[in-house]
């Protein structure tokens, strides 16, 4: 691991693992955590009501007919035309959140009794189907942040913008939702601590191991939790040792993280020559009169009933920075699938990645998921791998779980994420913009930008979530 991962002087891989496994020495026994988002969810009292858009308050639509925010900061939806290409080439036009900021999500980190733990975040997100979902310390725009809401300060910001806090352990550029963001990027960021911090109220430790068991609850961790949770690195403890050379799902993965693939192409050729070929011409342009687009009970929508609608909410809450206001969102219409297939190779648990693209792609193309669609957008056709994803059998299927996607900008938006062991008869050759992959490069290439989406990322946080090493 890279020397920054090394905090006190033992590998952050040995800490993290040890804080998945451990049962004893919790700082919040998980009980009492379910018991705080009950209540959290008493006292605050939120009340979320959709709204037209003309309805939606603070907001204006431009002479182009786009949203913006009176007060020119946070988000815009406007209109996006796309082109892509090679292979066949597709056009079509859409609404598309616009939101240039960056953003921070941060994770802060600290041993208590030797076990290290995360500060985590009871947070209401108005997009949220379950109200309250686990965040990370920190997970603000830059607008948020700036005071542009003119609500309270974000609590421990200080540890992510003023180095001296505390020692970063990760701090890298990632993108958000490329279907429904124009080239969006956050600040995914750990920060390990060991002087004492003051607990506020909504906020707990946890271990690793409790997130773990967290992401096995639906709809529970929020995204944005888990693409931090995604960069975090495990390794075999020395206790378990004997799990290297074990014939098993769990023996296969500790592998994977040891050894680099052994494919024809490498992982990183493989990405560079999918965006060196990939084409996607893209021109902002105005939602009034965007084609396929039709205004439907104050509601922007697809003519077809597909993909998703732009609605508006109104929201009046206690213990956020802003405890009301309006704004517009994204729904898509029906569930989406997210999978990994996974497969022993020579010992060796492989993850089969897809090169991406998406209308607001920051680079063109990212590693995202082996499946990654919502089902009910292709009535005449079938996504690669999706049939061997949902038709696995029930023997094969290492991580089913409904998860949400970003509250504060979609909703209702989830995914079924869905990580998959297939047999030894499933067919290693795949086809072009697939590659296999070990964790051990993924883990190497996830500390820097671009190259895996962020469903990716969250599948990473699922895959990781059964390690017991």
């Amino acid at each position: 691991m890279p020397p920054e991962t090394q905090v006190t002087g033992r590998p952050m891989s040995l800490r993290c693992s040890e804080s998945s496994g451990a049962r004893t020495h919790v700082h919040t026994p998980t009980p009492l955590i379910m018991q705080a988002i009950a209540e959290r969810l008493r006292t605050a009292r939120p009340r979320i009501d959709v709204v037209a858009l003309p309805d939606v308050t603070g907001w204006h639509v431009d002479p182009a007919g786009n949203l913006r925010h009176d007060s020119g900061r946070f988000y815009t939806i406007e209109g996006l035309d796309v082109l892509s290409a090679p292979g066949r080439p597709s056009a079509w036009s859409q609404p598309i959140i616009v939101q240039p900021e960056i953003g921070i999500l941060g994770l802060l980190v600290k041993e208590f009794h030797g076990v290290l733990h995360c500060l985590v975040q009871i947070k209401m997100e108005p997009g949220n189907i379950t109200t309250f979902q686990l965040s990370p310390t920190v997970q603000a725009t830059r607008s948020n942040y700036t005071g542009v809401h003119r609500g309270r300060t974000v609590p421990y910001l200080e540890y992510f913008t003023e180095p001296a806090r505390g020692r970063t352990i990760t701090d890298v550029l990632q993108s958000e939702q490329g279907s429904w963001f124009l080239g969006k990027r956050n600040r995914n960021m750990i920060v390990e601590v060991t002087e004492d911090v003051p607990v506020h109220d909504s906020f707990c430790w946890m271990t690793i191991g409790q997130l773990h068991e967290a992401l096995g609850v639906a709809n529970l961790v929020n995204m944005d939790t888990r693409t931090v949770l995604s960069h975090l690195p495990f390794d075999v403890v020395p206790e378990r040792s004997e799990l290297l050379d074990e014939d098993s799902f769990l023996g296969a993965l500790a592998r994977s993280r040891r050894v680099a693939p052994r494919t024809r192409q490498s992982l990183t050729s493989w990405f560079i020559s999918a965006k060196a070929t990939r084409e996607i011409s893209r021109q902002r342009a105005g939602l009034r009169g965007i084609e396929g687009w039709t205004s439907v009970a104050g509601h922007l929508r697809h003519s077809d009933g597909r993909f998703f609608s732009v609605l508006g909410v109104r929201v009046e809450t206690e213990g956020r920075e802003t405890t009301s206001w309006s704004q517009p969102m994204i729904a898509p219409v029906g569930p989406g699938i997210i999978a990994f297939i996974t497969k022993q190779i020579d010992g060796v648990l492989h993850v089969l990645l897809q090169a991406r693209s998406q209308a607001g792609t920051f680079d063109v193309v990212e590693m995202g998921p082996t499946v990654q669609c919502r089902p009910g957008n292709y009535p005449d056709s079938t996504p690669p791998f999706l049939a061997d994803v949902v038709g696995a059998p029930a023997g094969a299927v290492r991580f089913d779980v409904v998860q949400s996607e970003e509250g504060g900008r979609f909703y209702h938006a989830t995914n079924r994420c869905l990580i998959v062991e297939a047999d030894a008869g499933f067919a290693t050759d795949v086809p072009d913009g697939f590659a296999w992959s070990t964790l051990h490069e993924i883990s190497a290439l996830i500390e820097h930008g671009h190259y895996f989406n962020v469903e990716a990322r969250c599948l990473l946080a699922c895959l990781n979530s059964l390690w017991r090493g």
